[in-house]
């Protein structure tokens, strides 16, 4: 019985650490995808602002239509791993396990662990994937309203070609700032890391400096003591050397 039990649990630690290992590999693949959307859809825009026809902004549809498989792919993956952790729950909980639940239930959280940070990433990415859509589906509307004026009338073709300079600045001046902040939260990071080092070695210095006064204190004494028999040194010296001095003139 006990036999059948631990190697139940194996299956089970077995099926989760396979189920992990795809997810991982498919958040990779998601978070690329979510990448190359980005950029190809600002290289499209580009593409578009110096083309006379109307070709749609967006001509990511085959991307689109991958995100939405991965996206399913990756829910159901993330709900088989939740059944495999349920079912790690039962077990642990079952009367027939001995009474080593303490590993059990270290690996239990550990898979749990996993599990959670996996779902907070692909929630992270499909937000940002969509967010991304929005705001090039945003743009791709006002482009076309730009380019179906900029067709119509040929009087203000010099003034559309400026709104579009002025356009294209905008979103850079928005990427910059966005990078700007991102380096600004790194440096606040690591600003931060370093006062903790700083503060923790100051801490240990004074510890040492506690648990040791014995040794301050030894020190001391031995810097009066060298400095006193200079001192004697010095005075001895001085008086053989004006006794020799009083004896060679007398």
């Amino acid at each position: 019985m006990a036999a059948g039990t631990s190697n139940y649990w194996e299956d089970l630690r077995k099926q989760a650490r396979q189920l992990e290992n795809e997810l991982d590999l498919k958040l990779v693949s998601f978070s690329k995808l979510c990448t190359s959307y980005s950029h190809s859809s600002a290289r499209d825009g580009r593409r578009d602002r110096y083309s006379s026809d109307t070709t749609p902004l967006l001509n990511g549809s085959s991307q689109d239509r991958m995100f939405e498989t991965m996206a399913i792919e990756i829910e159901q993956l993330l709900a088989r791993l939740t059944g495999v952790n349920d079912k790690m729950a039962e077990y642990t909980n079952s009367a027939g396990v001995p009474s080593l639940n303490a590993a059990l239930m270290h690996t239990l959280q550990r898979h749990r662990d996993i599990l959670q940070d996996y779902t907070h990433e692909f929630h992270k990415t499909k937000a940002n994937f969509v967010a991304i859509r929005e705001r090039e589906n945003l743009m791709g509307s006002v482009r076309k309203d730009i380019e179906s004026y900029k067709s119509g009338s040929g009087v203000n073709n010099r003034r559309t070609e400026l709104f579009l300079k002025e356009h294209d600045h905008l979103r850079n001046s928005d990427r910059l700032i966005e990078e700007t902040i991102s380096i600004a939260m790194a440096t606040k990071e690591n600003m931060t890391s370093q006062r903790g080092m700083l503060k923790s070695i100051h801490s240990k210095m004074n510890t040492l400096a506690n648990r040791f006064p014995a040794v301050n204190s030894l020190i001391q004494r031995i810097n009066l003591r060298k400095r006193r028999d200079s001192l004697i040194l010095g005075a001895v010296i001085g008086i053989c050397t004006i006794l020799l001095l009083l004896y060679a003139f007398h």
